[in-house]
């Protein structure tokens, strides 16, 4: 069945956001050229809010994905430029990418707070606003490989 992982990281410092995001664009790329990646989607709620939703043939291609190239060196860093972050997983019985809205109801119905050193008083109370899906949301789809 197929795999989905929500993500909510929350930058903590303007100085953070450059590198941030040349990791957050590495890592979808990283995740389109995945085995098992079956699509997504990445939005930036507010200038410092950021949102992804993926798609895996099943929670393995996940986490092969998650703990090898740039994404694996992207989490120890994480844990100093964010000062919000959570995650949920589940299964479905489709491919289709979950809608934002559904993304954010399983995260605050299902969700769970990810370590980071310096958290704000939203994380540690585990309060995930709303998105607001706009004009900063890109779709990410597989890359095609050649037989």
């Amino acid at each position: 069945m197929p795999f989905v992982s929500v993500t909510r990281l929350r930058v903590r410092a303007v100085r953070f956001m450059p590198p941030f995001m040349v990791y957050a664009l590495r890592s979808s790329q990283q995740a389109r050229r995945s085995a098992g990646f079956l699509g997504g989607a990445l939005m930036r709620d507010n200038w410092k809010a950021f949102w992804t939703v993926t798609v895996w043939r099943d929670a393995q291609a996940m986490e092969a994905y998650r703990i090898a190239g740039i994404h694996r060196l992207a989490m120890p860093k994480l844990l100093n430029w964010c000062d919000e972050a959570s995650l949920t997983h589940w299964t479905q019985g489709s491919g289709d990418i979950p809608a934002w809205p559904e993304a954010h109801r399983r995260m605050v119905a299902e969700g769970r707070p990810s370590k980071v050193n310096y958290p704000s008083q939203a994380q540690r109370a585990l309060e995930i606003p709303e998105p607001k899906p706009g004009r900063y949301t890109v779709a990410l789809r597989p890359v095609q490989r050649s037989a």
